[in-house]
């Protein structure tokens, strides 16, 4: 996992990635997450588990699986939610209150209903809202506090309106039922029952009689009654489908996902949990994290090393390795098991960005170098990956590379949707490139996509940069 700090959990990948805004490594930012409110979280594995689990769901549903960005929010709360731009947003608390893959994905083809029916486009508050931005301005603030960056944690979080937008979330109940029915025809589509769905709901249904203020957070933005249940219950138990069940695979890796999840966000209740007597894979790698996030990272790296010789092709579990050397202190140590989860899953920017910090961070030119390259790599796989950005702005400015570091902040924050911000350092930027230069263009570009005043629009007309505004 890794984590936008500057621990190791990054700030963007669970184990690669707790959100990016200052350098800390991926499973850090999850660790804390459960105490400090909802974060956006970034894990290369349990991304790929959910997408696993989705992508057919999308398909059916007319989805393009690649256009259709799932969000990890780091919060205890039960809640999903589907915004407009094709993005999902799945709460640990969800994931964790789950009883099996079955209902996981039925609350995800539910909110694949919404998407396929337009429904959050129809939110006027929440589309005026942008929430992709703002949970991304969110999450790396609230890192960057962690990181001891408070000025810049209070710029990013100045710059959202996560809490409002996620509270402007709330559909009818015609669409909720809608989005029922759809749901049970993408599940049925994909060979999967829609018991799961039911099964979910009816856990819940007690919810139906609190007050708004008591109930979970879904259940204030997707009503429940007992009649949408019951009518749900009915479609789905019509279905050829109805008595499929979960395949061992995705019993596993929902398993793996929640031991991760726990380790990372509940660690002292998960060495309770998770007895040493469960030598099953799952436990193991959640003994591991929580051994990690208490501070004792000879028993996790132990642990690890176990569950290596088992897997010894397994991306992720190098990836921790290197993640825990790297929080403790032992940067040249972790370089070897960054690498290694690179060399097993190249196309993965949240392990490069680990294997980026490490090198930019061993105090040799040539590593510096060699961190910035893949760093490099990183953002042409995502462009918009604020922490890559952060990255290669600090080994720029070690460098001497000053022009490069201001463009580079430039793109941090205007991934972040911080504009201003983005916009200041892009003309900062653009003073020290020559104007023919593949870099000056492109920071006057990031000055022109982020709300110039009409100032920088005439200092831009007069050097024939762009028309004056009228």
């Amino acid at each position: 996992m890794t984590s936008p700090i500057r621990k190791p959990f990054q700030t963007i990948g669970m184990v690669a990635a707790f959100a990016a805004a200052l350098m800390a490594p991926a499973s850090s930012v999850l660790a804390q997450s459960g105490q400090r409110g909802p974060t956006l979280l970034r894990d290369t594995e349990i991304e790929e588990i959910l997408h696993r689990e989705s992508d057919p769901i999308f398909a059916v549903a007319g989805l393009n699986p690649k256009d259709v960005r799932i969000l990890l929010i780091g919060d205890a709360s039960l809640n999903a939610f589907a915004t407009q731009g094709q993005q999902m947003g799945l709460h640990t608390g969800l994931i964790l209150e789950a009883a099996n893959p079955n209902e996981l994905k039925g609350v995800i083809a539910h909110e694949t209903g919404h998407i396929a029916g337009g429904h959050p486009i129809r939110s006027g508050e929440l589309m005026r809202a942008g929430m992709r931005p703002m949970l991304l301005t969110m999450g790396l603030g609230v890192l960057a506090m962690f990181a001891g960056s408070p000025e810049a944690g209070a710029l990013l979080l100045a710059n959202s309106q996560y809490f409002g937008a996620l509270g402007a979330l709330g559909y009818s109940r015609e669409q909720e039922g809608r989005a029922d029915q759809a749901a049970v025809g993408f599940l049925e589509k994909t060979g999967q029952s829609g018991k799961g769905l039911v099964e979910f709901f009816d856990r819940f249904r007690y919810q139906e009689v609190f007050s708004q203020d008591r109930r979970f957070p879904y259940f204030r933005s997707h009503p429940l009654s007992s009649q949408r249940i019951e009518l749900l219950r009915t479609r789905v138990e019509a279905q050829p489908s109805y008595l499929a069940k979960d395949t061992p695979a995705d019993i596993l890796e929902f398993e793996i996902m929640r031991a991760k999840i726990d380790g990372f966000v509940n660690p002292q209740a998960s060495l309770v949990k998770y007895k040493e007597t469960d030598t099953s894979f799952p436990a193991r790698y959640a003994r591991a994290i929580a051994y990690y996030q208490t501070k004792d990272p000879d028993r996790a790296l132990r642990l690890i090393d176990g569950m290596l010789t088992d897997q010894p092709l397994n991306p992720y579990l190098w990836e921790l390795k290197g993640q825990i050397l790297f929080e403790f202190g032992r940067v040249a140590e972790a370089e070897a098991p960054q690498r290694r989860s690179v060399e097993l899953k190249p196309d993965a920017p949240l392990l490069r960005i680990n294997l980026g910090q490490t090198l930019i961070n061993l105090g040799d030119r040539k590593k510096r170098d060699e961190g910035i390259a893949e760093l490099k790599q990183v953002t042409l796989l995502e462009d918009d990956n604020p922490e890559a950005w952060r990255l290669l702005a600090l080994a720029y400015e070690a460098r001497g590379d000053d022009g490069l570091a201001r463009l580079a902040t430039a793109e941090q924050y205007f991934a972040l949707g911080a504009l201003g911000e983005s916009r200041n350092f892009a003309i900062r930027a653009r003073e020290l490139f020559d104007r023919q230069s593949v870099e000056w263009l492109r920071a006057t570009d990031i000055v022109m996509a982020s709300n110039p005043t009409d100032q920088d629009l005439r200092a831009l007309s007069s050097e024939g940069s762009a028309a004056p505004r009228r």
